[in-house]
Order: C-alpha cells, then structure tokens, then sequence
C-alpha cells in the first residue's frame, strides 16, 4: 500500500486485512432468523440475499442503489440502463424488501437528480410517500458546458399511515440574527449561553449543512459514493428509535452500519463487494471506542464546518 500523508485518515486495507476482515461477514442459502443477521454485514448480492431475511424483522430501511449512471464500484461495473431498464431494476429488488419490512417501517431511498425521476412512481407501488428531501453534495468541479451538478434526493415513504418521527431528534441548531428580549430582558423564543446566541428549529426537506466526507476526515473510504455519517444520522434520528433494526441493501463500506451502531440501533447490511464490507466491518470496529458524528455534537446537529 502506498503510503498516506500524514492527515490523511482514509480508511484503507491491505489484502491481509481485507481477507481479515472480510470472514467476519456472513453468507446466507437459506432463511435465516433474525439473530443470525442482527449487527451483521452480509456478503452477497442483495437480490438473493433480500430472500432469506426473516419477514417482518426491519423497523427502517436506508437504501442507497446504485444511481443509473456508469460507474466502477470495486470489482464490480455498474451499467447505465434506459430509463423502463432501471425502473424495472429498481422494481425488482424493491418488491423484495416488503416481506421484510415491518408494518410500521420507513423507507428512505437516495437519488441523484436523473435517477430521482423513477423513485416515486416505482416506490409508490409498495409504500406510502411522504416527503422528497434535497441535500447540497458540494463537493467536485464544475462542469464545463452545463450547470454543476451537487443536488442530491432522499425520498422518504413508509409502509403503512402508521410510522415512527421523533422531531425532537433532529431539530437544528441556529444562529440567531435578530435576538429579540422580553419586557424582562430574557430572550424571545431562543437561547443565549455565553457568547451564543441560538434556537432549535425544525428541520426542512432542503438540507444544505453536509459534508461530503474527503481525506482528512476519520469517516472516509475509497468507495466512491459514500454517504455522510451526518446524512444517515439525521433519517436514523428522525426514523427509528433505540433498539430498532435499519436495514442498508447496498451497504457499500457501511456508513449506514456503522451510524446504527453509534446511535444504539441494532442493523443489517447487505454488500457484494469483498473490499467494501471488509472495510464496513473495521468501520463497525472502531465505532466500539469512537462514538462521534462529525458535525453532530451533544444531540444537535451543527451548521456545515462549524
């Protein structure tokens, strides 16, 4: 392996740790109860492996498909499809997950601005949509001949009218630009503690205060679609209480795993690539000693680089 610089905190494996890693995994050939997959990273392709969860054993389910675009995830090409192609695609493996999910269940699933088009019409068949969240990805050059691509969606459903949404958990934390005072002097509405000056707020369906993880964050991996930690926290939060089981089909290196476990969630995750899991697995490793969220501090959710 070449050698990092010094701040530079990817998380990366050499083929000895990869094989170390990696037989922490499971495989599944047949159906399984539930406590032989809680807490566990299943290697395996989520078509098959979708088919041998117990019914009924998901509380949430975050899923991260690939977007229909080109793209080499490890050893493995993802290949852009005509659009009725990815929507049968889509269809296919959602269908699956039904059986699985219990009746109380939300479903968050992430899109880019092309592949968000065939989301509500396919998702629609099984579930009930309640909300389409935009978050800014800044992060990549600007294009030359169009505008710079950094939206990205989450559509949130559940399957029934019956569903989990803790508020409270993921009210934001803000600045306040005009603190108005009682007739007492105390503040109107929001809170000063020393220097600060704030008030929690509810959260919109635009989110502009991610950070895209880069090298010299802890949480960062060679997968080349990783998701924040912050970005999952903030649907686990809102979507699933202590105890409760969320479900990641497309772990990738295990951001959703691994932020189950830091917020006292039991989780699944299916992925097919060997590198992949094996580093969600070291991930899910350090999360045993290192509890942090970054941007996420004493259960407030801060401003991007604060």
């Amino acid at each position: 392996m070449k050698k990092k610089a010094p701040r530079n905190k990817t998380i990366c494996l050499s083929p000895k740790e990869v094989n170390f890693y990696a037989a922490r995994t499971i495989g599944l050939k047949k159906r399984a109860v539930l406590d032989e997959v809680l807490n566990k990273t299943v290697l395996q392709d989520a078509f098959k492996a979708i088919d041998y969860l117990p019914d009924s054993c998901v509380d949430l389910m975050i899923a991260d498909p690939p977007y229909n675009l080109t793209k080499n995830f490890g050893k493995n090409i993802f290949r852009e499809m005509e659009t009725e192609a990815y929507k049968s695609w889509l269809d296919r493996w959602l269908q699956k997950t039904v059986r699985i999910l219990k009746d109380n269940a939300s479903v968050y699933i992430c899109a880019d601005w092309k592949t968000s088009i065939a989301i509500p019409e396919i998702a629609g068949k099984y579930f009930i949509l309640q909300n389409r969240i935009s978050w800014e990805r800044e992060k990549g050059r600007g294009a030359l001949n169009n505008w710079k691509n950094c939206l990205e969606d989450i559509w949130f459903f559940t399957k029934s009218a019956k569903y989990t949404f803790n508020l409270q958990a993921v009210k934001i934390r803000k600045a306040v630009i005009a603190p108005y005072r009682d007739d007492k002097g105390r503040p109107k509405d929001w809170v000063e503690n020393g220097r600060d000056k704030y008030r929690l707020t509810s959260p919109s369906n635009i989110w502009t205060d991610i950070s895209i993880p880069f090298w010299s964050m802890p949480e960062n991996t060679p997968h080349p679609t990783q998701k924040p930690e912050k970005l999952i926290a903030k649907l686990i939060l809102a979507s699933s209480n202590p105890g409760d089981v969320v479900f990641d089909p497309f772990l990738g290196s295990g951001t959703t795993s691994v932020t189950a476990k830091k917020l006292g969630r039991h989780f699944i995750g299916i992925e097919r690539e060997k590198e992949y899991a094996a580093i969600a697995e070291k991930r899910l490793e350090m999360a045993e000693t290192d509890q942090t969220i970054q941007g996420f501090e004493d259960g407030v959710f801060r401003p991007r680089n604060a």
